[in-house]
């Protein structure tokens, strides 16, 4: 079975932040993932990840004004600065927290804009992420995200990803797989495994409609989870899903792994 990561940006939501470690850890997860430490000193975090013996395993670059709608800078003209400082700040706290992968957001796209403009921003923000974040051996990643979720987000597609990171020809670009945007996005998850997998170095769970655990909805995920023993992946699976009730109350399809 592959290693499991809780997301605790959606997961252990009982508890304060800070908490959420040591819960994860009481419940059986070696590793965490979560969106944006940046409201904390990377020394807490730090601090938090050695006390509970977990190891973090992937943060998101700053991605402009969350809280007034923004994801991400990385395809939006205009904002290189940013996005560029962005990355020196995630690399400030991967270096503390010992993290190897980041993924950049690429951001929202105004109906009716130019596509091809944005695209070529997104390139030129990504080769030089992808040279600055090498430097210190790490990852860097980009998610498809469907637009049922997040409505005009640049990167929908499996396709259109990998595509990108052929483009941006830097061998650390790899593309985060979450099946649970790949399945509502375009579906034929095990195809997309086999074929995409070599470029891939992170994969996502949530069941399929409700994005809660995955042991619910049209997703087969003990299959996908043989299948990927069968790939060979050797990544971990972040759990990025919302727990239909206490979170430790619906960690039996783990311990069913």
């Amino acid at each position: 079975m592959p290693k499991f990561a809780a997301n605790l940006t959606m997961m252990f939501n009982e508890a304060p932040f800070p908490a959420r470690f040591g819960a994860a850890s009481k419940a059986g997860f070696k590793a965490v993932e979560f969106l944006f430490p940046y409201e904390y000193q990377p020394q807490e975090v730090a601090r938090w990840l050695k006390e509970s013996g977990l190891e973090s395993v992937l943060i998101n670059l700053p991605p402009g004004d969350w809280a007034a709608g923004e994801r991400g800078l990385a395809a939006l003209p205009g904002r290189e600065g940013e996005f560029r400082a962005g990355v020196r700040t995630g690399l400030e706290y991967a270096r503390a927290l010992g993290t190897p992968s980041l993924h950049a957001m690429a951001g929202l796209i105004p109906a009716g804009a130019d596509l091809e403009r944005h695209r070529q921003v997104y390139i030129a923000n990504l080769r030089y992420a992808a040279k600055e974040v090498a430097r210190e051996n790490r990852t860097l990643l980009i998610e498809p995200i469907n637009t049922r979720d997040m409505p005009g987000y640049f990167l929908n597609t499996q396709g259109e990803a990998h595509a990108i990171c052929e483009e941006v020809n830097e061998p650390n670009l790899k593309v985060q797989m979450d099946l649970y945007h790949v399945q509502i996005a375009e579906g034929d998850l095990a195809v997309k495994l086999r074929r995409y997998l070599p470029g891939v170095g992170h994969i996502q769970i949530a069941s399929v409609p409700e994005r809660n655990e995955p042991d619910d909805g049209e997703v087969n995920y003990l299959y996908l989870f043989r299948l990927l023993d069968e790939l060979g992946y050797q990544g971990w699976v972040g759990c990025e899903y919302r727990p239909r009730a206490g979170t430790e109350d619906g960690l039996g399809w783990l311990k069913a792994t």
